[in-house]
């Protein structure tokens, strides 16, 4: 499994980031059975920073916490049956499944997670499991859609010991 984190801004949590990004990412990985060995790069930044990539890649001209950009498209949440199919998902020298990119304003970690009253390392754990089931095929745009995504990050959470 290959995993960059890169980090764009002087900001600090007063934690270990990549640890707790890799520990996110592996148990994730684990919970949705993914078959493949894979690929996934994290990039923490500001909110100028995922500003101005959100405006270039949604054309919508605002912070956000988290941006998820997945490489495939899933037949269903979680379906990884027919990726084999499409070489260009895989790195040609590792032959790892390259599930796609993350990014995470830290300003936004640090306030959301005093709006909510938890932790920063619960807030930037949730945003990456949040993504890392993005780049799975999961959304949120229909109500039957969130319900599930919703419940793969709550069990997702709670197996990794990271609660409110």
């Amino acid at each position: 499994m290959t995993i960059y984190v890169d980090k764009e801004t002087e900001i600090s949590l007063g934690l270990e980031e990549e640890p707790l990004i890799r520990r996110v990412i592996e148990a994730a990985l684990d919970q949705e059975e993914c078959p493949y060995e894979a690929e996934v790069s994290v990039l923490l930044t500001d909110d100028a920073g995922i500003h101005e990539i959100n405006r270039e890649n949604r054309e919508i001209d605002a912070p956000t916490d988290v941006l998820s950009f997945p490489m495939a498209e899933y037949p269903a949440p979680g379906d990884f049956s027919c990726l084999e199919e499409d070489e260009d998902l895989f790195h040609p020298e590792t032959g790892e499944l390259i599930l796609g990119d993350i990014v995470i304003s830290l300003e936004h970690v640090i306030a959301q997670a005093e709006e909510y009253g938890h932790s920063r390392e619960r807030e930037l754990a949730f945003l990456v499991a949040h993504s890392m089931l993005h780049l799975m095929g999961y959304d949120h745009m229909e109500e039957e859609e969130r319900e599930l995504m919703e419940a793969r990050q709550r069990l997702l959470m709670e197996r990794l010991g990271i609660l409110r």
